[in-house]
């Protein structure tokens, strides 16, 4: 099956920005090449500070963290220089498992660290607490940093730490979009999830839960709900968009969703707006009152309605946040020297597609992270070439009828076309003047998704009519693997 329509650009955990990269390169400052420059111009011996005078200092304990942390190591730059401040009480850990696995019941095998710590996501090593004092890195737990002076190269931390730094990386990425407690968006029962602490309080509510409420049609909406299926409530999702996952899914895709959820008993009211929450006589949460004066039940609501950088408290320092987060070249350089960031709370040039963007994905916070700390460590200046990458993976818990699992490379512009009839897979291709954009795939096989990157970076000529006539998703990706195929099918 293959349908052509319309389609938005990609939004959800990608802010779009301009201006190009040409001129946003030309503000920044020349690099300082190697660390010794800068433990030289920086470091400055005072018993007055809190740590040690770390050369480094990595403000946000995130997988930006984690793999920074990982890549100074392989460069043997950390023992002794490098502290990592965080307000969370653990190492840095892959946060998408809290939306997923972290979410089941107990029998169905959840997700518990110190099973999940960074870099495992990605085939690494688990870097526990012990493995940082290992590498002798200083880690600073539950202090969030409250106040910097760019002058003095100094940090102050809600404890009344000091702490001096000769170079500062940013990675404190997003904080939740919440509700204003005036509707109700701090009562007890209301949840947001960022953090193992959000998650945990989370599985307290679902364990007495029957009714439960999930605002918002996006990654965080959507993992959620099937996360809690599996504690089999009554779960409805409320969103004003007219589908799922609107700033990506075509409306037939989502549809096929949808009623995937739908079979899991997920209930939907879509295109709807919430007045406000109401308690109960018990203080806690015990409805959702919408705009048009209905009522839902509810006795627990997950609000994942977005997320906002966590810029505060870089604001007032000079640091460029007009793009809502903090702006970097293509070596995440800000423009302070001295001074990067990395993760969801860096804006940075998009080379591929000439824009600015900011990227609320684990697979660009552990790249540039890396991509970081071997740009200041050594002679490298190639700049970053990030190709977006998305994914999402649902409905995995044990006994679940089908696990889910989808990927998308590339620029969601243009006209689409679909192929498969999502069971056992399907495929969205986006086409904008002839060349292929972007492509999501679900259900796909490992070598399917290892060509998804190849074809959404080289862009391939596409003949719509001819990749439409694609009888699988098989096909079609044979066709796009081999241009000829496309010429003259």
């Amino acid at each position: 099956m293959a349908t052509v329509s319309n389609s938005l650009s990609l939004k959800h955990g990608l802010s779009l920005c301009s201006p190009h990269f040409s001129s946003l390169n030309r503000s920044f400052h020349t690099p300082t090449v190697g660390y010794r420059t800068v433990y030289r111009n920086y470091v400055v011996a005072s018993s007055a500070f809190s740590n040690e005078n770390r050369e480094f200092v990595i403000v946000g304990g995130g997988n930006a963290a984690g793999y920074a942390a990982r890549t100074f190591v392989e460069h043997g730059m950390a023992d002794g220089r490098l502290c990592i401040v965080t307000k969370e009480p653990h190492a840095p850990y892959e946060r998408p498992a809290l939306t997923k696995g972290y979410l089941f019941p107990l029998d169905k095998k959840p997700a518990r660290l110190p099973g999940f710590h960074t870099c495992v996501g990605s085939g690494g090593e688990r870097q526990t607490p012990d493995w940082y004092k290992e590498k002798g890195i200083e880690m600073l737990y539950e202090d969030p940093v409250t106040s910097i002076d760019i002058e003095k190269q100094t940090l102050a931390t809600n404890s009344g730490r000091l702490l001096k730094y000769g170079t500062l990386i940013i990675a404190t990425g997003c904080t939740a979009s919440r509700f204003p407690e005036k509707i109700g968006g701090n009562l007890p029962g209301v949840h947001y999830i960022r953090d193992v602490a959000d998650a945990d309080a989370l599985i307290s509510s679902l364990e007495k839960a029957r009714k439960v409420v999930v605002v918002g049609g996006g990654y965080i909406g959507m993992e959620v709900a099937a996360a809690a299926v599996g504690w089999k409530l009554d779960i409805t999702i409320i969103f004003p968009e007219k589908h799922l996952l609107q700033r990506l899914f075509t409306p037939s895709l989502a549809q096929r969703y949808e009623e995937l959820y739908k079979e899991n008993g997920v209930k939907f009211l879509k295109g709807t707006s919430i007045k406000n929450l109401e308690a109960g006589t018990d203080g806690r949460v015990a409805s959702v009152k919408l705009e048009d004066g209905s009522i839902i039940d509810a006795d627990t609501v997950i609000i994942g309605i977005g997320a906002k950088p966590a810029v505060s408290p870089f604001e007032r320092v000079g640091l460029n946040t007009s793009f809502g987060g903090i702006q970097v070249d293509g070596l995440f350089r800000t423009n302070i020297p001295g001074i990067f960031a990395i993760g969801d709370v860096a804006a940075f040039p998009l080379k591929m597609y000439n824009r600015t963007a900011r990227v609320e994905h684990v697979d660009h916070a552990r790249r540039s992270a890396q991509h970081c700390v071997k740009a200041l460590l050594t002679a490298q200046t190639t700049l970053y070439d990030y190709l977006p990458y998305f994914y999402s993976r649902v409905f995995e818990y044990e006994g679940s009828p089908r696990k889910i699992w989808w990927q998308f490379f590339g620029d969601n512009v243009g006209e689409t076309i679909e192929i498969g009839n999502f069971d056992p897979k399907i495929a969205t291709f986006w086409i904008d003047s002839g060349k292929l954009k972007g492509v999501l795939l679900e259900s796909g096989s490992p070598e399917e998704f290892q060509l998804l990157p190849k074809l959404a970076r080289s862009q391939p000529s596409v003949d719509k009519s001819k990749l439409q006539k694609a009888s699988s998703v098989e096909e079609a990706l044979q066709k796009l693997r081999n241009p000829y195929m496309l010429q003259f099918s």
